[in-house]
């Protein structure tokens, strides 16, 4: 593709506005959205609001003036219509692993007379440790790990519940949500989906694919900040079942009664627990509002062109260097990433990111280029690609700053 041509493609962006919504520092070129989003500018400025109107002047009332009591379902909301909810099916609270954890009990327990949980063994970790921690509480249960194609097969009339994580984490592949829910429900069983590269990356549709729960971060590409509230969906159909293990007072039919016996809420409140995080939960809701006027369709187009771009431009370095691509070229199995596998992988990434393009490594091998439609450019890829370039050409990769690898990347 020519310069002229990618110029073209950012003129007729219709997301190309957007950028200006974001606080990108001046040169750098970030493909890491799928781990960290970027600072909204509208987020800075209510921050300040909270801490200085509504916890600084207001103090305690602001959890009814400000309405800071609501967050957790206003918020849920937000993302409802991003993921394929309703209003009341989702609420954000706790993080990812709670949600997961909360979830998954409540779905056990709706199919009583099974003992095993499905899932792929290339699933993020931390979903993994929460189900050998369920199975170890329970005890009598079985975590069947199994590899992507043997998924199908792994299910039968002993699964209870599949439990996948939409987008792999590593290579950025994309499964099959309607066709996968649909297999497990044909089998009597209930799917818990993780949406954490998912949300806000392309348009999900919970309730039209028939799905029972879900999970997500609010970090990634909903841009909410470092350690943001997450979320949880439970389809409406299963809310006066989905009995809350974490029975705290804030899932309490009556929270303020204060009375001894707990009594669970009877709508998707139950599922949650504790005091929200004031100051994270507005900066997530303020983060929320720049999807308010875009469409999801609009999103995934623009990702899967920035995404192509990146794969074509790459093509000759992967040839000459030893890249090699992980990440499916079919559209409908790729998320909003693009990965490369690299025997000095993190060496290549750490020098990559001293140039000014920010991805990141995943053990053992693997570089991931994350795409947010909503603030990159396509002018943005050929100038990673060329720091990649010279990166590789000068060999910069070799200094040994880059070879020790960090707690954190």
């Amino acid at each position: 593709m020519t310069q002229a041509e990618i110029e073209a493609l950012d003129l007729s962006d219709p997301l190309a506005a957007k950028r200006e919504a974001f606080a990108i520092p001046e040169g750098l070129v970030y493909l890491d959205g799928n781990s960290l989003g970027v600072l909204s500018k509208t987020v800075q400025q209510h921050l300040e609001h909270v801490v200085t109107e509504q916890w600084g002047r207001d103090l305690i009332r602001s959890w009814n003036t400000h309405g800071w009591v609501d967050l957790p379902l206003k918020v849920g909301a937000k993302i409802a219509r991003l993921i394929g909810a309703e209003e009341g099916e989702v609420v954000a609270a706790d993080s990812t692993s709670v949600n997961l954890f909360k979830v998954l009990l409540a779905a056990l327990k709706l199919r009583p007379e099974r003992k095993v949980i499905v899932s792929d063994i290339d699933n993020f970790p931390t979903d993994l440790y929460i189900a050998q921690g369920v199975v170890q509480l329970l005890g009598s249960f079985e975590l069947r790990l199994v590899k992507k194609d043997e998924i199908e097969a792994a299910l039968d009339h002993q699964t209870a519940v599949l439990m996948l994580t939409e987008v792999d984490y590593r290579t950025g592949y994309r499964y099959d949500m309607a066709g996968l829910t649909r297999l497990a429900h044909d089998k009597g069983a209930l799917v818990i989906w993780d949406l954490a590269h998912s949300a806000g990356a392309f348009p999900v549709h919970l309730n039209r694919d028939g799905v029972d729960f879900a999970v997500g971060c609010g970090y990634k590409y909903l841009n909410g900040g470092p350690g943001a509230p997450a979320f949880l969906f439970v389809a409406r159909r299963h809310q006066p079942h989905a009995f809350p293990f974490l029975s705290g007072w804030m899932g309490h039919q009556a929270p303020f009664a204060f009375v001894p016996e707990y009594v669970a809420a009877e709508d998707i409140r139950r599922l949650t627990v504790g005091t929200p995080a004031v100051l994270s939960m507005s900066a997530l809701d303020a983060a929320l509002e720049v999807f308010a006027d875009v469409e999801l369709e609009v999103v995934r187009e623009k990702s899967l062109k920035l995404t192509d771009l990146f794969i074509d431009l790459m093509a000759p370095l992967a040839a000459r260097y030893g890249f090699e691509l992980v990440t499916p070229k079919e559209h409908t199995q790729r998320g909003s990433q693009v990965s490369y596998r690299h025997p000095e992988g993190y060496a290549i990434m750490q020098a990559l990111i001293s140039q000014g393009v920010i991805g990141d490594f995943r053990t053992p091998d693997i570089m991931r280029f994350g795409f947010t439609p909503l603030y990159l450019r396509f002018a943005d890829v050929p100038e990673a690609v060329g720091r990649l370039e010279r990166v590789m050409r000068l060999e910069l990769w070799k200094d040994p700053r880059f070879s020790q690898r960090a707690k954190v990347t």
